[in-house]
């Protein structure tokens, strides 16, 4: 990776901390409004990722059998996170109530805008600039593991402004799901993206845990 190259990844990821930060952190989150800076944030770092890594989308091909896939992996995924609601909430007091302050984000908003923004802007851009273009580029300097595992922390530390354990840990969990898909399946990826569009409405929305 040429520093110039470098340099521009460093501050793409500095910026998703800063705006992860914002949106999250209890000192600021009461002034923002979350979906408006979410969104924003997705255009945004869609568009780095376009700009700093440009031609990557060429080898990007939805198929029925992505899609189908893609399902899969959500529906999987959502029960992996039932199970571990489950035993996190017999195990630690502050389980539950972290979890119902995520949920409490969705307060006052449309469901059916919440579900289209996560399905086409906010799970499809993630996608696009943590694994897409984040653990590519840390692959392509440091190794394919070291790439994937640097890129997963990465993407869980961003939620740590929330002091909200169960959220970092929820970031963890998937986006090692995630990375480990497009470590080994990155031709697969389309089907990383769907099922992470998936994944979000699923379980925000539609099936809530």
């Amino acid at each position: 990776m040429k520093s110039s190259s470098a340099g521009r990844l460093v501050f793409s990821v500095l910026l998703a901390f800063v705006l992860w930060s914002v949106m999250f952190s209890p000192w600021t989150a009461p002034y923002v409004s979350f979906w408006a800076l979410m969104s924003c944030s997705a255009v945004i770092l869609s568009c780095l990722s376009f700009l700093f890594n440009p031609g990557w989308w060429r080898h990007l091909h939805f198929s029925p059998a992505d899609i189908f896939a893609g399902a899969a992996i959500a529906a999987v995924l959502w029960c992996v996170f039932w199970i571990g609601d489950r035993l996190s909430s017999m195990l630690f007091d502050f389980a539950r109530p972290q979890v119902d302050a995520i949920y409490g984000i969705r307060s006052g908003a449309s469901p059916w805008l919440l579900s289209a923004l996560m399905l086409f802007l906010i799970g499809p851009a993630e996608e696009i600039f943590w694994r897409g273009y984040v653990q590519q580029s840390l692959s392509r300097r440091l190794g394919k593991n070291a790439g994937f595992a640097v890129a997963t922390v990465l993407y869980a530390a961003v939620h740590m402004a929330s002091f909200n354990f169960m959220l970092v840990m929820a970031a963890l969990v998937a986006g090692t799901v995630w990375g480990a898909l497009y470590r080994f399946f990155p031709d697969r990826f389309a089907a990383i993206i769907v099922s992470h569009a998936l994944w979000d409405a699923a379980v925000f929305i539609w099936f809530p845990i």
